[in-house]
């Protein structure tokens, strides 16, 4: 049976959806893994775009099963058959990955917003995808903070990272996620520092401070930098840019996330 990770954060804005598309990315073409990605954040997602979708490509999506307009595996676009030709996307060409988009259309984040969705439902169709496309990995972009989406992704996780920024108001929500986490009985809790000013921190005094702080460890530790910023969503920066510290980095958080039993 596949194993399901949720990445998490309590605040918007610490680089979820691009970490885990990257994760993703590596653990498929590096590890060779059968992958899935969901985006649960369908008040707000974007993931899609990662990976080179726009809205006139993109098909059915999770609102359509949501709703019941369609089977989850449906919904399944197989990254490896449409890979960009050039780019970083490109060495995804015949990979097991397959991505879960959410709507990007107004009138359907509306419905959301206005009517919710039926969570079981969506549990539901997370086993199924595991099970028709033999998923080694189902990685899950959650929406930030904490609703009753975000609660059930957590529940159902083999594994859970949270991704904080060095930033107080990261802090103090990061301790509320970890704490409802460990009530939740998640099996595996993992954290990564984004964002970090290079020379400002000293890797080793903020990888204790923080493994003190919440009794979990720390994976990563990746730096805020121009180069990201300016890929601006238009690649999967590790893939492009392999010997790039926030490469490096990025795959030692992958690499946590492949030793999980």
């Amino acid at each position: 049976m596949g194993k399901i990770v949720s990445i998490h954060s309590f605040r918007g804005g610490t680089g979820k959806s691009n970490t885990t598309a990257n994760l993703a990315a590596q653990t498929a073409l590096v590890a060779g893994k059968r992958v899935g990605v969901v985006d649960t954040d369908i008040q707000s997602p974007g993931i899609h775009v990662l990976f080179g979708l726009d809205e006139n490509s993109m098909g059915k999506t999770l609102n359509d099963y949501l709703y019941g307009k369609c089977a989850i595996r449906e919904v399944a676009y197989n990254v490896g058959e449409h890979a960009d030709e050039s780019g970083g996307r490109s060495q995804l060409a015949g990979k097991n990955l397959w991505l879960i988009p959410s709507s990007i259309r107004g009138r359907e984040i509306s419905r959301v917003l206005r009517e919710g969705y039926d969570v079981g439902r969506l549990n539901e169709g997370l086993q199924t995808l595991i099970s028709d496309l033999e998923l080694d990995y189902l990685f899950i972009d959650t929406h930030p903070g904490l609703n009753e989406e975000t609660l059930l992704s957590i529940a159902i996780s083999d594994a859970l990272l949270i991704i904080l920024r060095p930033d107080q108001q990261d802090f103090q929500g990061t301790a509320v996620t970890v704490d409802i986490a460990r009530s939740l009985d998640v099996a595996n809790l993992l954290l990564m520092v984004n964002k970090a000013v290079p020379n400002k921190y000293d890797y080793v005094h903020l990888k204790e401070q923080i493994e003190k702080a919440y009794h979990a460890p720390l994976t990563g530790i990746l730096p805020l930098n121009f180069d990201l910023a300016d890929n601006a969503s238009k690649d999967i920066f590790s893939l492009a840019h392999p010997d790039h510290e926030w490469s490096r980095e990025l795959r030692k958080v992958a690499a946590a996330i492949l030793a999980v039993e």
